[in-house]
């Protein structure tokens, strides 16, 4: 890789985009600082993305625009940069930068199509044993949400000894990192590498019991 072209960390200017973003998030501000936002801020993510790319493959850029046809809010930029290393449908590795600093995130993130129903026959049977031993070493220094239903699923008993994880209609992980220096360097690299490699088993359960949308046994 040129060296033009290696991630040197994202720079100080990265977070205080979106704190002055903050201020004033309108189409004129956005349009007069563009330009900031492609050096600062997409550049080296983009850059730090094309270094893991090789491990964990091509990832993609969400848009910096908002849609918001549907909320509330209505300023149009939003207020972070995330990129994703799809696995399955709604399965990868993910991460961000923000005013706040750095998350490195993954798992199954939204349920999709036939994803509960098996994701739920997994938990059941012997799979939801090695689903249950990963969340409980990743519990100890990551957050882990699985977007649960408030009541349990039709069918399920009261006492069934998986209840909790048969409850989540998504499996994620995720860790902050505040702004401090050393994500101005190629720390910041290693602390999603590193991150990321320790999710994999968990993506990979996921890739391989919650798999894609659609029923990979059926055919067009």
């Amino acid at each position: 890789m040129p060296e033009a072209q290696r991630f040197t960390g994202f720079p100080v200017e990265a977070f205080d985009f979106y704190e002055r973003l903050a201020a004033d998030n309108t189409r004129t501000w956005w349009n007069a600082h563009k330009d900031e936002y492609q050096q600062r801020v997409r550049g080296p993510l983009q850059e730090l993305l094309d270094e893991l790319a090789e491990e964990f493959g091509a990832a993609h850029v969400f848009r910096p625009y908002r849609d918001a046809r549907f909320s509330k809010d209505k300023t149009p930029i939003k207020d972070h940069q995330g990129a994703f290393v799809g696995v399955e449908d709604a399965i990868g590795y993910y991460v961000q930068i923000s005013a706040a600093g750095l998350m490195v995130a993954g798992g199954w993130y939204a349920a999709q199509g036939d994803q509960v129903a098996r994701y739920r026959r997994s938990v059941e049977g012997p799979a939801g044993a090695e689903l249950e031993r990963m969340l409980a070493t990743l519990r100890r220094t990551w957050e882990v949400d699985g977007r649960p239903m408030k009541t349990r699923p039709r069918g399920v008993d009261a006492d069934h000894p998986r209840l909790e994880l048969l409850r989540n209609r998504a499996v994620t992980v995720a860790r902050h990192y505040p702004v401090e220096p050393s994500l101005g360097t190629r720390k910041a690299l290693t602390t999603v590498r590193t991150g990321w490699r320790a999710m994999r088993p968990l993506v990979e359960w996921l890739g391989d019991f919650v798999g894609p949308a659609a029923d990979p046994g059926r055919g067009d």
